[in-house]
Parts: structure tokens; C-alpha cells; sequence
């Protein structure tokens, strides 16, 4: 019998539209849309015996649809598009005042700079260029043109590779070099517009086709543990800071609609309701499990790190300890009472990938990989219900490896496919078995950060972050109970209080992160906020105007992602 693997990779970004402006401070969702959703999408289409489950959040999907309908309207209209690293490749002129400008060219270095700036003869070419004109009293030597090629050049390297070698236009563009007219930029952005609304319809027909699973986070990516209780947060570390107040007012109720909302738009989305769900950052605890299994969810995943810290719990707290054993990991788990399985990843493996994997040859690592899961196969034989699970973002790892890790992809999913030990499926597949999971006395509260939830919470400015967030959440209830906003007004200030609710904002706060990233998250996020007391028809206070925090950090990958385990 083979060893079920399941490839699980999660999809998220946050909202970085300017709630104030409805301007798009940062352009990641549209680029890792164009490079990495288009390529995953690409690898299993291109093996039709692979499988893998993608998770989606819906407030990428909303982000999404959203810049594709304004690409079709700017192509139909000549509307304004809301982006201004796109806008570039826009009819319009380069903004003519230096600290705009300054920041378009600025914007177009933001690349991986072995992997998608030296790749390119051309694009290196103009990068030195752009280092030398990129302060504000040179930028007024760096032409339209100039700043149009490089603009250009930034999108190219930002495409798939999947496009990039299927494309007759990107080849011409790639050949040329230089000197791109208006019409050339609208072509590339008439591909940019096609690849962002073709990115629903091929996950779909993946999932219709039996090739992939589709499931769901809770829509605004919220914590959940620290929604329902605070408190959680010192499960795993019991000495931790928390913030001002004792909970989260109206938790359990947001956690609640989170879940709802999530689970509407997904199944509006994509036609059918996931039986999956990742929760946001994998972060569980028991009231989380609970949520999920009410609201009808057959799985839910995350990370061994949870697990381990939970079963030695348990051992501690048993008459007699048992030691922990290999063959608890990698295998379907429920609490007690609880139908919900729960699967928890396999960290180092996911680490691997996620890091190490990225200096390798792409061969060489998938190959490496698939031993390692031969490995596990040999020795779970014999002793049926392991399952291997192996999650991560599916688009932050690949800007880091040659060729936005082509081959590595299509060699992991060949072999795997192929392999006559190990069986490619999904977590859906698996629970339609009717596997049977091992009962798991308690559940620790964490996440798949070091088993515990101190990336959100705990640093004085993550807690100052939630002291925000509880202020505003006040205020908003306050405004309900008083009756002052018609059913529209609610709508918008319930989604609006939703994006502030994000994990997002809580994981860039802290000194081990970069400083740009601190205060760009950290404007967005104040900014957010402010849009909610405008929602609810209040003054926005002055608190707001003051920055959270600065980083000074520089961890590995840029911030962007961290390993399981503590180095």
C-alpha cells in the first residue's frame, strides 16, 4: 500500500489597497498573481496524474477579480488603473514630481536580485542605471522612456515561467530590450489583464477536473485562538504580555464571521463548498476546532510543531509518560467528542522546500525530497493511517529559485506521480476513505510558527497593534447598539472591520523585522483603522496619526517567511 503525500499550498495576500484612497500602496497580489498562481495552476495542468490541495483566503480572491475587472475597464475605457507600479505600463506620463517618480523607479527594482534582475541582461543593464539616478537629486535625469523600460523589464521578470516560455509576446519583448512604445506596454498589459482573469477559472477546472482540492481560510485571514480568547496566547507560553484588555470584544462573534463570510464568497467564487479549511497561519485551538466542525468542515489542518507541543502535554500530564513515538506524526487526529480530522503538517519537510531547496538544482532537490518520503513509506509499512502533509505559501518561496522553481515543480510532481511507494492525493480524498484518526486528549493553542501564537502577539507593538484594534472594535459596537447606520453603512463598516482584523498587520510589528516593511504594513494598517471610525461616522483619533513601530530586522528570505522551529 502506498504512503498517501499531500501537496497543500496556501495562496494569501493582504489587502493593500489605501482604505483611504482606494490607491494600491504595494503590487504584490497582482505579480504573485502573474508569476505564481498562474504557475502552479500551469504544473498540475501540464501533468494531468498530479494532485494537490491550493488554499485559498477569499480577501485575495476579492483582490483578485477586483484588479482584473479594473485591467478590462482601463483596456475598454481607458479608466484609471488603481495600481501605480501598473499604472507604468499605462498611455499616461511618468509623474512629473521628483518624490512620485523617485518612487516608480524605486518600485521597479522591488525583485529578487539574482534570480529576476541578473537573469536579464537588459533589465541588470537598467537597474545600474536606475542606481545611480535613485536619489532625489538625480531622478530628474532618468527620461519617461527610461523609467517606462524599466517598468517594462520589472513586469517581464515578474511573469511565470510557464508564460514566459509560451508566449510569442514576451519573447519579443525579451529580444528587444529597449525602447518600448505605448503599444508594446499595452500589450503586455492586455496579457497582465488575461493572466489575473484566467487565474479562478483554471483552479476551478482543476478542481472540477478531479485534480486538485480547493479549500478555504477565514475571510480576512484573522487569528482566530486570539479572536475567541487572549488568554491563548499563553497556552504555549504561559509568562507572555497581552494587551490592555482581557479579550477581544465580541470575539467568538467575528470569529463566527470570518468563517460564514469565508465560506460564502469561496463557494460564490468557485461553485461548490470546500470540506477543507487552513486555518490563517495554521493557528488552532480548541473553541477554533469547534467553530470549524459547526460550520461543517471535514479537515483542517496544521503544523506538527501544535501537534508536538499537545501530545507532550498529554504525556505529562499521564500517570505513567509515554515517550513520544515516530509513528505519531504523520497521521489524521481528532478531539475528543470531535468528527473534525485534523492533519498536521510535516515541518522540516515544508522547511525544506521553503529554504533550503531554493540554492539547489531543481532535479537534484525534488529528487532529495521524494527520498525522504520513501523513507517515511518504508517505514510506516505495515502500520496503515500515516499520511504525509507538506504545506506552505504557494508563491513566496519561488522568486528565490531559478526559474521561479520550474524545474523543481515539474520534477516533484512527476516523480511523485509516478512513484510506486508514494501516492499523490489530497486531504478531501483522504478523509473520503474513512481513515481512522488517533483521538487527541487536548490541544495546545498555536500556530505553525514555533508552535505558538507570538508572532501576533506579546512584542509591545504587537500589543499596542491589538490595544488599536480593541479601541476601534469598541466603537463599532458602540455605533451598532446606537442604531445610526442603515443596513448598507453596517455592510461596509463589517467588512471594513474585518480587514483590520487581519493577522497581517500583528506579523510585521516586532524589531526582527525589516524597517521598510514595518512601516509600510504599519501605515496600512493605521490607515485601515481610520477608514473604519470614518465608516462608523466618528472622529478618528489622534492615536492613529503615530506610528505603531520600526523594525530593524534582517531574516532570512526578507521577513516574508520563517522557518517552523526556533534557529
Amino acid at each position: 500500500m502506498r504512503l498517501p503525500v499531500v501537496l497543500l499550498w496556501h495562496m494569501h495576500q493582504p489587502q493593500y489597497r489605501d482604505a483611504l484612497n482606494g490607491r494600491y500602496v504595494l503590487p504584490w497580489t497582482y505579480l504573485h498573481a502573474i508569476k505564481d498562481y498562474t504557475d502552479m495552476a500551469a504544473h498540475l495542468e501540464a501533468i494531468p496524474e498530479a494532485r494537490a490541495v491550493f488554499n485559498f483566503t477569499p480577501v485575495l480572491l476579492e483582490q483578485i477579480e477586483a484588479l482584473a475587472r479594473a485591467v478590462t475597464a482601463h483596456l475598454r475605457d481607458g479608466s484609471a488603473l488603481p495600481d501605480p507600479v501598473l499604472a507604468l505600463l499605462g498611455p499616461d506620463p511618468v509623474p512629473s514630481d521628483p518624490a512620485e517618480r523617485l518612487a516608480c523607479l524605486h518600485a521597479c527594482l522591488r525583485a529578487q536580485r539574482k534570480q529576476m534582475i541578473e537573469r536579464f541582461g537588459p533589465y541588470l543593464e537598467l537597474a545600474a542605471i536606475a542606481a545611480t539616478l535613485g536619489t532625489a537629486e538625480r531622478i530628474r535625469y532618468a527620461s519617461d522612456q527610461f523609467i517606462h523600460d524599466l517598468s517594462v523589464w520589472y513586469h517581464l521578470a515578474w511573469l511565470g515561467e510557464t508564460v514566459r516560455r509560451s508566449d510569442p509576446l514576451v519573447s519579443r519583448l525579451t529580444e528587444q530590450g529597449r525602447d518600448f512604445t505605448p503599444a508594446q506596454r499595452r500589450e503586455l498589459l492586455t496579457l497582465i489583464g488575461t493572466q489575473l482573469a484566467n487565474i479562478v477559472p483554471r483552479y476551478r477546472q482543476l478542481s472540477e477536473r478531479g485534480q486538485c482540492e480547493l479549500s478555504v481560510t477565514p475571510y480576512g485571514h484573522p487569528i482566530v485562538p486570539l479572536l475567541f480568547d487572549f488568554q491563548s496566547a499563553r497556552d504555549a507560553m504561559p509568562a507572555l504580555p497581552l494587551p490592555k484588555m482581557s479579550a477581544y470584544p465580541g470575539g467568538k462573534e467575528r470569529a463566527e464571521w470570518h468563517v460564514r463570510e469565508g465560506l460564502r464568497l469561496f463557494t460564490q467564487t468557485f461553485g461548490s463548498r470546500p470540506t477543507g479549511c487552513w486555518p490563517a497561519e495554521g493557528a488552532v485551538s480548541r473553541p477554533t476546532v469547534e467553530l470549524l466542525e459547526r460550520a461543517g468542515f471535514k479537515w483542517m489542518a496544521s503544523s506538527a510543531n501544535v501537534l508536538h507541543g499537545s501530545l507532550q502535554r498529554a504525556a505529562a500530564q499521564a500517570p505513567q509518560p509515554p515517550a513520544l513515538d515516530a509513528q505519531v506524526f504523520n497521521r489524521p487526529y481528532r478531539l475528543p467528542g470531535s468528527s473534525l480530522l485534523q492533519f498536521f503538517r510535516e515541518d522540516t519537510l515544508s522547511d525544506l522546500i521553503g529554504f533550503t531547496y531554493a540554492t539547489w538544482h531543481g532535479d537534484d532537490a525534488a529528487h532529495n525530497l521524494v527520498d525522504a518520503l520513501a523513507q517515511l513509506a518504508s517505514q510506516y509499512a505495515g502500520n496503515p493511517g500515516h499520511v504525509v502533509l507538506i504545506a506552505l505559501d504557494g508563491e513566496n518561496a519561488w522568486e528565490h529559485y531559478p526559474f521561479n522553481g520550474y524545474y523543481f515543480l515539474r520534477a516533484l510532481y512527476t516523480l511523485l506521480a509516478a512513484h510506486p511507494q508514494l501516492e499523490l492525493t489530497t486531504l478531501g480524498t483522504c478523509v473520503a476513505r474513512g481513515l481512522t484518526p488517533i483521538t487527541l486528549p487536548q490541544l495546545v493553542a498555536g500556530s505553525w510558527v514555533h508552535g505558538t501564537l507570538t508572532t501576533w502577539m506579546g512584542d509591545p507593538a504587537k500589543n499596542r497593534a491589538w490595544d488599536l484594534l480593541c479601541d476601534a472594535k469598541l466603537a463599532f459596537d458602540a455605533t451598532l447598539a446606537a442604531g445610526t447606520l442603515d443596513a448598507s453603512g453596517r455592510l461596509a463598516a463589517e467588512r471594513q472591520l474585518a480587514l483590520c482584523e487581519s493577522s497581517d498587520w500583528f506579523w510585521w510589528f516586532g524589531d526582527y523585522t525589516p524597517a521598510d516593511a514595518v512601516s509600510q504594513f504599519d501605515g496600512l494598517y493605521r490607515r485601515q483603522l481610520s477608514r473604519l471610525y470614518e465608516c462608523l461616522g466618528r472622529p478618528v483619533p489622534e492615536s492613529l496619526s503615530k506610528p505603531i513601530a520600526t523594525g530593524s530586522g534582517s531574516p532570512e528570505h526578507g521577513g516574508v517567511m520563517r522557518r517552523s522551529y526556533a534557529s
